[in-house]
């Protein structure tokens, strides 16, 4: 493999926690190897804080880190000591509006708007609208029990799609339902992604823990790239030691 891809959320890191140590030690070892891009729905302000924050690498290894906020519409290259952003993929301010008065309005019809949620519920990610039903940050426990099978998002993104026929509507993380320009998936991103390296994507890996049909990890997989799903970032690891004993 050429590149290896991660998503973020409960593949390389519990969701919205900060990278655990032993993770930001493999993925030290494994940039040393080869190219790494980590793919998300979450903004670049979560990539800081819960991706560069525990990573703890130098420059050299840095400069071979891609980084794809929400789903590869935004891209982001360490030059020079900094992060300089290669593109950005924005909705209009029309679309953004029209697509957060329609999740307020779905959420409150379907009964999922939390009344005393742990931050905003809607947030503007510029190139992509996010809701989670119990807010930004909500503990990881209470996102876990919100819906464990998936159906309070499923009625959400049913709702809403007709409501929007100019926009993509997906599941996002456990708690979370994704709005952006229509065609914008990983696998969108994943194909940014060759357009900007030039590697082929058989030549590329993609480990997620949401591969499974209906998850958001899964387009990547069904658009024919190289996948290996994971259980959590515990399981993450032990692909990366395989990885790098190869």
């Amino acid at each position: 493999m050429r590149l290896v891809a991660f998503d973020l959320d409960d593949t390389l890191a519990p969701s919205k926690s900060e990278l655990p140590p032993s993770m930001g030690t493999a993925l030290r070892s494994l940039l040393a190897r080869v190219p790494v891009c980590v793919i998300s729905g979450g903004n670049f302000a979560q990539f800081e804080s819960q991706l560069l924050a525990g990573l703890n690498a130098e420059e050299v290894l840095l400069e071979r880190l891609h980084l794809m906020p929400t789903c590869g519409t935004q891209y982001l290259r360490r030059q020079q000591g900094r992060w300089d952003q290669v593109y950005e993929e924005a909705l209009s301010p029309e679309q953004k509006q029209r697509a957060i008065a329609a999740l307020t309005v779905a959420a409150h019809d379907l009964g999922l708007w939390e009344t005393d949620p742990w931050g905003d519920i809607i947030e503007d990610r510029h190139t992509q609208i996010t809701f989670s039903a119990l807010g930004q940050q909500a503990p990881l426990a209470a996102k876990k029990a919100w819906d464990p099978t998936g159906e309070k998002k499923a009625a959400l993104v049913r709702l809403l799609s007709p409501a929007l026929p100019d926009l993509e509507v997906r599941g996002g993380g456990s708690t979370s339902v994704d709005i952006t320009a229509r065609g914008v998936d990983k696998a969108y991103g994943m194909r940014k992604l060759v357009e900007q390296t030039g590697i082929a994507p058989e030549r590329m890996l993609f480990i997620g823990d949401r591969l499974d049909e209906g998850g958001n990890d899964y387009p990547v997989k069904a658009a024919g790239w190289p996948t290996r799903a994971v259980g959590g970032w515990e399981e993450t690891l032990t692909v990366i030691e395989e990885l790098l004993a190869d």
